[in-house]
């Protein structure tokens, strides 16, 4: 059985403490409504209509920094300033002012979406050795187990905060304004208006719900499948059932994990659509899940746990690492080489504004997630060292961060954004909050299972 440390444990909740302060702090630093109309009555508004975007003077940046720190003596200048000063109307101050108050509940958002994408990536990747009767896996089964764990606590952040976005606390989905689906209106958006038989609060939270409570009961069968399989192995009953139920979970899945992508992700711009972007988000889940269960199972074994594990095992992690690595690059080109190529307005608007407000970000992340694990796994010999496989997984999982990152803070903040306190502390405390709900979940059952039939050939696995 496993022993969650001490050191362990105090490294997670020191971790959240920490995350969560600076979090809170993030909040907290917000510039007041005063200084956001003062800033940009001092450095003008650009506003394009049609998209939301917004470019508050060339010094934006300050504003952003202002956030953090409240310098605002830079931003505000002296007295003459205001002569020379470009004056924007009450609707682009008020747009920005939510961009700016938007930007510490984004990043909450996509630090809780991306630790939960990974536990419900390790569940799929559980589902799919259980479909598939793979040999080589099973002694990795527990170690899935524990990651997956973490989509109870995990949906349950997620669902507050689309409540939070529900009831106008937050405004990070922009469709969800019941201004610009009145008619009379002046903020009216014909395009959103058309969209609401899908995309209303209701039927969204619904949908949110349904999927939850179906990926956390196929998590809570499969987990009680593989206890009892070890308590009464007669026939292998629990196996089948297993297999049973991870057959249909797969198939429940991708068709709710579509529907997640454009409902969780895809509608901060509801303006915009690509047919390729369900399976987008799939490939990042399933690379960082994977990467996840890698790290996991490598520091175990480095603790004298999973005695049957071997560099095999860990070339085959590998080997998914870098296929999904690829898989993901294949579907990041071909949706931007299509939309661009195109050069449709509705669809190449989105890759506008990343390439001109998060330029760095966007292609760096890319740069990342491809070049940096295909360079160092594409070795088989590396495949088998552990150092370069976390390695390879460390920038995995930063590279993932940032690409969720910009799937969601263009359309929330806009210019307005800076990776700083919340940003930080969001991934610092969720961070804490799933390595303490893996490692205590894996304290719960043997580390290997006992009578899989596949056992023996996964202990005595070799590639």
């Amino acid at each position: 059985m496993y022993t969650l440390t001490s050191k362990l444990k105090i490294f997670a909740i020191v971790l959240m403490v920490l995350g969560a302060i600076l979090t809170v702090a993030g909040f907290l630093t917000v510039p007041s409504d005063e200084d956001i109309e003062h800033m940009v009555a001092n450095h003008g508004i650009e506003h394009h209509e049609g998209e939301h975007y917004n470019k508050v003077g060339e010094d934006h940046e300050t504003m952003v920094h202002g956030s953090e720190s409240h310098p605002m003596n830079s931003v505000h200048g002296d007295n003459h300033h205001g002569d020379e000063a470009h004056h924007g109307s009450d609707t682009d101050v008020e747009h920005v002012t939510h961009q700016v108050h938007n930007r510490p509940w984004s990043a909450v958002y996509v630090a809780a979406f991306f630790f939960f994408m990974i536990g419900l990536g390790a569940l799929v990747f559980l589902a799919l050795q259980k479909a598939a009767q793979a040999g080589w896996s099973v002694v990795l089964f527990r170690v899935m187990e524990g990651i997956s764990a973490y989509i109870l606590p995990g949906g349950i952040i997620m669902f507050i905060l689309l409540l939070l976005a529900s009831f106008h606390i937050t405004h990070i989905f922009h469709w969800m304004d019941p201004e610009v689906i009145d008619p009379s209106n002046p903020h009216y958006d014909e395009l959103i208006a058309g969209k609401t038989g899908f995309l209303n609060v209701p039927f969204f939270l619904a949908r949110a719900a349904a999927f939850l409570i179906g990926w956390n009961l196929y998590r809570w069968n499969i987990r009680k499948f593989s206890l009892k399989q070890d308590e009464e192995p007669k026939d292998n009953v629990w196996y089948k059932k297993g297999f049973k139920h991870s057959a249909m979970f797969l198939v429940f899945f991708l068709v709710t994990e579509s529907i997640m992508a454009w409902d969780w992700i895809m509608s901060f711009d509801p303006h915009w659509f690509s047919t390729l972007f369900a399976w987008y988000i799939l490939a990042g889940m399933m690379v960082t899940a994977i990467t996840t269960i890698a790290i996991v199972t490598i520091f175990l074994k480095n603790c004298g746990y999973l005695e049957y594990v071997n560099d095999s095992h860990i070339h085959d992690l590998a080997k998914f690492m870098f296929g999904f690595s690829v898989f993901w690059t294949y579907l990041w080109f071909s949706q931007f080489m299509l939309i661009w190529y195109s050069n449709v307005p509705e669809e190449v608007t989105y890759f506008v504004t990343r390439i001109e407000d998060y330029n760095l970000v966007f292609f760096g992340m890319v740069a990342i997630n491809f070049l940096l694990p295909v360079l160092i796994l594409m070795n088989s010999d590396f495949k088998r060292r552990n150092w370069f496989v976390v390695t390879a997984g460390l920038f995995i999982i930063i590279g993932h961060y940032l690409d969720i990152y910009v799937a969601v803070m263009p359309a929330t903040v806009g210019k307005s954004w800076f990776i700083g306190l919340p940003e930080i502390g969001a991934f610092l405390l969720f961070g804490g909050l799933f390595i303490l709900t893996v490692f205590y979940t894996l304290t719960k059952a043997p580390l290997s299972v006992k009578e899989d039939p596949y056992l023996g050939e996964s202990k005595h696995f070799h590639y």
